[in-house]
């Protein structure tokens, strides 16, 4: 079972804590095997899942500008919205490798802040129509409930219309989902 005192957790509360924001982590026995399985162990909507999808943008020399995109469960990340709000046109989803360098986190646990370098974070509006949201806490296994306003505070978002309400996700179709609805940037 996750531990609280896990380092990849610990960044996350530090990140809080400087900003003046106790977190209460909730750690589960054992990743979820959907989106919905996820909702119904903290008791919520699966719109009220955060997912934090990571997206990438080709800087010189091979380097790349990690952008996360926080929207809610149900849905993707428009790529067309994404490049026009960032202004990048080569704006791409991760690999589970990229995310991990990247962020510092592992897919199925990468939270909304407390990355390991500066990361350009964008927020879904839609995830503002909630009184509260459930996000990572940097595993699979350790979650969050936070209010939309204090996420954007904590995870420096601009807030902007993201969402692909139609979005499938792959698992889905093959019958398999998402560990708590968290991956990174693939099938946005």
């Amino acid at each position: 079972m996750t531990d609280l005192s896990d380092p990849a957790i610990q960044r996350v509360v530090g990140v809080a804590f400087r900003k003046g924001v106790a977190l209460d982590i909730r750690l589960i026995d054992h990743p979820t095997s959907s989106l919905e399985e996820s909702a119904a162990v903290v008791q919520a909507d699966p719109g009220q899942m955060v997912r934090s999808l990571v997206f990438v943008a080709p800087r010189p020399g091979g380097r790349l500008m990690p952008v996360v995109c926080l929207v809610s469960g149900g849905s993707g990340v428009d790529v067309g919205r994404l490049a026009a709000v960032t202004g990048e046109v080569d704006i791409r989803p991760a690999t589970s490798r990229e995310a991990l360098d990247l962020t510092g986190y592992s897919t199925g646990g990468i939270p909304p802040f407390g990355h390991g370098r500066d990361v350009r974070v964008l927020m879904d509006q839609d995830l503002c129509g909630h009184q509260w949201v459930w996000a990572a806490a940097g595993m699979a296994t350790a979650l969050f409930r936070v209010a939309p306003r204090t996420l954007r505070m904590l995870s420096n978002a601009v807030v902007a219309p993201l969402a692909d309400a139609s979005w499938v996700p792959p698992a889905a179709l093959a019958g398999i989902g998402p560990q708590l609805g968290f991956e990174a940037g693939a099938g946005a």
